[in-house]
């Protein structure tokens, strides 16, 4: 496990040095430390918390992904990530027969994604496919370390201090990845960055809105025990929570911890069903089912008391600025199952989230600080409405990844309603990757030039993974060729190259032709 490497840190000494340094070891950090690590360069990967992997581990979000994902739109070595989940219960869990043969075995059968599954699993897939380079020596990891300080001279990042506990440790590199969820590096490396709700979109506002930004939620597991009872103590804020009344704009229908919710695309009532035991009307979306991550049908008979299921809900998206927490909302809403929704049996699984209270190890972040860049993605690129008469999303010739989601905004800070948009497959052009002034700092997760609107479209796993994995390829690049990644962008010859080399290494840069 990666935790022993944490633990023999002390004997690397406080000053470390690497060639690039992923600080943050979210999805697209551990993409991007894998790109650097496969071209042969040394690279350092810090981590917040004690498991890497981000949205699919301790934020524990199973993968959200497009329709063709399982034979293109997403790079080669997610599809080993993907592979290696599958594998990994092929291998060591107690599957019925039927599921085992199944070529896209899905273990949650979870209707959000075709891989819905434990985020322990995918920790041990991530940390297998990071191991051989902490054995070859050209990795070293270091999980309970946070960002605190850099040192920058003019343009360049010149090192970076990560601190675990009371022990400060100063890593310097000749590249530094931004990996971290909220985009940490930009306001302590001094980089240009924007937050909130930009103008000058179909969607935006006519004026900057910087404090508006999406919900975020605490995700937690569940299982179910009918006869049993599982009621947690009453949550400090459940009196509030019980009552409180989302103030959107357009309207929410009611009382927030309720099965009538806002529909994100046509904004009307929309009611939910929720049964753990039974299954319900076809067209009627089953929040037990929505993001199940087991499914006790997949294995074999006693291998599992009961499905465990996901909550990561409408119903536990926190957008207020208030001194209760996103974590009180999320157990409210859990006591409120238990006692007004009459699931007494519901079962809190911090065994599976790795917590003592229950709750995943971090919230899950949907939108970040983002780098001023040489090229930033907007509405118009991407939207369908916004491209109205034009048959595909805006091409980009300096194209290194590619990606296809909805427009998907939850509510927000500053009261907005759901911005839930259709978009085209679009492209990840190079320039949103290249901080307009910073010569040797790239972001490496939802941190690229994009806008609190295509946010919403470029932050799913895929694409997350795409960006880390072409951000660490551009930092291995611009080492191999001596050259920054500015001038790869620009110079023709050098971009083809680039492009070139990244697609032999499985990273799609366009979508096929229909």
């Amino acid at each position: 496990m990666l935790a022993a490497a944490s633990a023999a840190i002390p004997a690397f000494g406080r000053d470390l040095d690497c060639d690039i340094a992923v600080i943050g070891a979210s999805f697209g950090g551990v993409a991007a430390a894998l790109a650097a690590l496969r071209n042969g360069y040394r690279v350092i990967l810090t981590e917040e918390t004690d498991w890497i992997g981000g949205q699919v581990t301790s934020q524990m979000v199973p993968p959200d992904e497009h329709q063709w994902v399982e034979q293109f739109g997403g790079t080669r070595a997610y599809r080993d990530y993907r592979n290696g989940v599958r594998d990994f219960y092929r291998r060591n869990f107690p599957l019925t027969e039927d599921a085992r043969a199944k070529p896209y075995l899905n273990p949650g059968d979870g209707t959000v994604s075709r891989i819905t599954h434990e985020p322990r699993v995918s920790l041990a897939v991530l940390e297998s496919m990071l191991h051989p380079y902490i054995s070859g020596g050209r990795l070293r990891v270091l999980l309970e370390h946070k960002p605190t300080a850099a040192t920058v001279d003019k343009d360049r990042v010149q090192s970076v201090t990560v601190a675990r506990g009371n022990v400060d440790r100063t890593i310097t590199a000749k590249y530094f990845l931004d990996g971290t969820d909220q985009g940490e590096l930009l306001p302590l490396t001094r980089t240009e960055f924007v937050t909130g709700f930009e103008p000058g979109e179909l969607h935006g506002p006519s004026q900057a809105q910087p404090n508006n930004i999406q919900a975020t939620t605490w995700c937690f597991a569940l299982s179910h025990h009918p006869g049993e009872d599982h009621t947690i103590d009453k949550p400090a804020s459940y009196s509030f929570w019980k009552d409180y009344q989302p103030k959107l704009n357009p309207a929410w229908p009611g009382k927030l911890l309720s099965w009538t919710y806002s529909d994100p695309i046509t904004l009307k009532p929309k009611t939910l069903a929720f049964d753990p035991e039974k299954p319900t009307p076809r067209g009627v979306t089953n929040l037990w089912i929505y993001r199940r991550i087991a499914s006790k049908a997949n294995f074999r008979p006693g291998a599992y008391a009961s499905d465990i299921c996901l909550v990561n809900w409408p119903q536990n998206d926190y957008w207020l600025d208030k001194p209760m927490d996103a974590k009180q909302l999320s157990l409210s809403l859990l006591y409120w199952m238990q006692t007004d929704a009459g699931f007494k049996g519901l079962k809190l699984r911090g065994d599976v989230s790795g917590t003592e209270d229950g709750l995943a190890k971090y919230p899950y972040i949907r939108e970040s600080r983002r780098i001023q860049a040489e090229f930033t993605v907007l509405e118009q690129h991407v939207g369908q409405e916004a491209r109205k008469g034009l048959a595909t999303a805006e091409p980009f010739a300096d194209s290194v990844g590619i990606g296809y989601y909805r427009i998907d905004l939850h509510p927000s800070t500053g009261g907005d309603n759901y911005i839930d948009i259709a978009s085209m497959p679009f492209q990840i052009p190079l320039g949103s990757l290249i901080p307009k002034r910073m010569e040797n700092l790239l972001p490496a997760c939802k941190n690229l030039g994009v806008t609190h609107i295509t946010n919403g479209c470029y932050r799913l796993h895929p694409v997350e993974w795409n960006i880390g994995e072409s951000a660490g390829s551009l930092a291995a690049f611009a080492l191999n060729k001596n050259e920054p990644p500015r001038k790869i962008r620009n110079d023709k010859t050098l971009l083809k190259d680039f492009q070139t080399w990244i697609q032999t290494q499985g990273i799609e840069i366009a979508w096929p032709r229909p």
